[in-house]
């Protein structure tokens, strides 16, 4: 079997602060800015990696989603606490640093984990946690 990520998704909630955030303090390259409704799909990914993406979507805007669970996804949003993804640098000093001047929210600086990774956590505009590990 040949299975690979394409892309994965994160929500946002505001699509200009995530599309600056991604590309700007990221420098990831914008792939596509789909509007629909009154909402958009920013889709978003390493330069030179065409294979993988990051596809940043309205949040609960799924057709079995209740009212209650849109709330709640929300406050999970607001408290950072909903969605998240792991980035991987050669450069974790160097992107930290990057982050930093940026002013991207830091939640944790460059640390040696207990589990054998060395990484970096910052939140994006929306709330949803980003670890980035150093590549060994």
């Amino acid at each position: 079997m040949d299975v690979t990520l394409h892309a994965s998704f994160l929500p946002h909630s505001d699509p200009g602060a995530s599309l600056a955030f991604y590309r700007d303090t990221l420098g990831f390259e914008v792939r596509a800015d789909i509007g629909y409704d009154g909402m958009r799909w920013i889709t978003v990914g390493p330069v030179g990696r065409p294979d993988v993406s990051l596809v940043l979507q309205p949040p609960a805007v799924g057709p079995g989603i209740t009212d209650a669970e849109r709330r709640t996804i929300t406050e999970m949003m607001a408290k950072g606490t909903y969605a998240g993804i792991l980035l991987a640098t050669a450069d974790l000093d160097g992107t930290y640093a990057r982050l930093q001047i940026k002013n991207a929210e830091i939640v944790q600086q460059p640390t040696e984990q207990p589990y054998g990774v060395r990484d970096c956590a910052v939140r994006d505009p929306a709330g949803n946690l980003l670890r980035i590990q150093e590549l060994r």
